[in-house]
């Protein structure tokens, strides 16, 4: 059965919390959503236009969320409020989130304002998590399969655990990993930024490492090769072209399933807990 709770300036679902009618920034609400098969692995997808998403494992059964709205768009623009009046949002804010088998979908307005999303799961917990504009990704502790995406800020993992795909433009990936799946590949890719990734002392990997504009470190014992030239025979009028691509290949404990570390102008950390 899918369960739907909803947090509305104008929602009126009987299960919902309503938030005042105005979204004054800073304004805070809390939502507590049952899984269906608590102390089972679960799913939580969230998308944001403007604003941040903090994800915390915890000893808890639920999914908590809480809401804490910032600036509307007009604030963004940089519209200044008259002396002696009130900005009356003509965007106020809404959260929904459904549930149905334990797969928790969080959804906003945050195209009309930025929001920090703090939210709280079990520790066994898959991630997919997104933004774009004004804010950072950072999640404590879950251990799964973790998907996220920013475009314009950082994404920050401690403690974690399972598999990470982690792509951003302008912002730094810093990752702290407890433990890895060992039959998943992963990805740490930034345009403009640094990659800075620890991984368990055991760990065993393939690394495909590229910096454009940076440089490459790592504390691990690596049996390093550079990628080999590639010979395109496409050309119809026999003339073959030959490219290298700036790859370099590590060996991490005798290899195992490839890890992508990238970068153009940033520097590639790849470190030994």
């Amino acid at each position: 059965m899918k369960k739907l709770i909803k947090l509305s300036f104008i929602g009126l679902l009987a299960a919902a919390i309503s938030l005042p009618a105005k979204a004054q920034e800073g304004t805070k609400e809390t939502i507590a959503i049952p899984l269906s098969k608590p102390g089972e692995k679960g799913t939580l997808s969230v998308a944001l236009v403007n604003g941040s998403i903090n994800v915390t494992a915890y000893d808890g059964k639920d999914v908590i969320v809480e809401a804490v709205s910032g600036r509307g768009k007009d604030d963004r623009r940089g519209i200044v409020t008259p002396s002696g009046m009130k900005r009356i949002s003509s965007n106020p804010l809404e959260l929904e989130a459904t549930e149905k088998n334990n797969n928790v979908v969080v959804a906003t307005n945050s195209w009309a304002v930025s929001l920090t999303l703090n939210i709280k799961v079990p520790k066994n917990f898959d991630l997919k998590l997104s933004t774009v504009n004004d804010g950072d990704l950072q999640v404590t502790g879950t251990v799964g399969a973790h998907e996220l995406s920013n475009t314009n800020g950082n994404i920050t993992m401690n403690q974690v655990g399972g598999s990470t795909v982690l792509n951003t433009v302008n912002g730094d990936i810093k990752v702290t990993l407890e433990s890895v799946n060992p039959e998943a590949q992963m990805a740490f890719t930034t345009l403009n930024g640094d990659v800075d990734v620890t991984f368990p002392a055991a760990v065993k990997a393939t690394a495909k490492m590229r910096s454009d504009r940076g440089d490459i470190f790592s504390d691990f014992d690596m049996v390093i090769e550079k990628s080999a030239p590639k010979v395109d025979k496409s050309s119809s009028n026999g003339v073959y072209k030959v490219s290298i691509e700036d790859w370099v290949f590590g060996k991490i404990n005798g290899g195992g399933k490839e890890y992508l570390f990238k970068t153009m102008q940033g520097d590639v950390y790849i470190r030994k807990k």
